[in-house]
C-alpha cells in the first residue's frame, strides 16, 4: 500500500450512487465551479463546514450523509467538500489544496484529501488523478466508480486532460486540522455556487427553501 494514498472499492451500495448523481446533477447550487483557474471547463459547488456544523450539513444536503460518515477523519475539524463534473475538454491542472484560505490566510494544506468517484464513464479517455510530492510523481490513479480515495493533502496533485467522456462525476473532501485561532475564520457552515449571489449566500444560520432540493 502507498504511503501517500488509500484506497476503498467498492465504497457503497450502488443504488447510492446512483441517488447521489442525481441529487448532485439536479441540485439549484450546481454551476459551472466557483473554485479557481486551476479547474478548467469543470462544474460543482462547494460547502465550507466545521466538524459542528456537520448536523446542518446533513439535514440541508442529506444525499452527502453517507459519503461524510465513511469519508470524514476522526481528527479533521474543518472541510471543504465539493462535487466536480469533467467532461471531454476538462482538465485540473496541478495545485495544493488550501480553499480555507480565502477564509484565514494562515490555513495550511489540508491532512487528506478524500474523493469518492461517483460515476466514471466507460468511454472516458484521460482524467487520470497524478499524485507529485515535489516535482517526483507518485502515483497516477485511473478512476473508477465507486471508488473512494484518500491521498496525502500536502501533495501537489492534477487531472489530466480528458480528451473523451461523457459526464465523469467525483466527490472531493479537503479534511483540515485547525488550531483554535484558524476556526474562529471558517464558517460553521456556508456554501459557495455561481448559482447564488453573495448576498444569498446559503448558511447554516440562513437557510434557502430550495436547499438540496432535486
Amino acid at each position: 500500500m502507498s504511503t501517500y494514498y488509500r484506497q476503498q472499492y467498492p465504497a457503497f451500495p450502488v443504488t447510492y450512487l446512483s441517488e447521489l448523481e442525481g441529487q448532485i446533477l439536479t441540485c439549484p447550487y450546481f454551476a459551472v465551479n466557483n473554485l479557481n483557474r486551476d479547474f478548467v471547463n469543470t462544474k460543482g459547488f462547494s460547502l465550507v463546514f466545521q466538524r459542528s456544523g456537520l448536523t446542518e450539513v446533513e439535514r440541508q444536503f442529506p444525499f452527502f450523509k453517507q459519503y461524510l460518515a465513511i469519508a470524514l477523519q476522526p481528527d479533521c475539524n474543518a472541510f471543504y467538500l465539493n462535487p466536480l463534473l469533467l467532461k471531454t475538454g476538462s482538465r485540473v491542472d496541478p495545485h495544493i489544496d488550501r480553499s480555507l484560505r480565502s477564509y484565514c490566510k494562515t490555513v495550511e494544506p489540508p491532512d487528506v484529501v478524500s474523493v469518492l468517484y461517483v460515476r466514471v464513464p466507460d468511454d472516458l479517455e484521460g482524467g487520470e488523478l497524478v499524485l507529485q510530492k515535489g516535482k517526483r510523481q507518485v502515483a497516477q490513479i485511473q478512476p473508477q466508480t465507486n471508488m473512494l480515495l484518500w491521498f496525502q493533502g500536502d501533495l501537489t496533485h492534477s487531472i489530466n486532460p480528458v480528451t473523451r467522456s461523457t459526464n465523469r462525476l467525483s466527490l472531493v473532501c479537503e479534511q483540515y486540522s485547525l488550531s483554535e485561532f484558524e476556526r474562529r475564520e471558517i464558517p460553521e457552515f456556508t456554501l459557495e455556487s455561481r448559482a447564488v449571489t453573495p448576498s444569498a449566500k446559503v448558511s447554516g444560520k440562513r437557510r434557502s427553501p430550495s436547499l438540496g432540493s432535486s
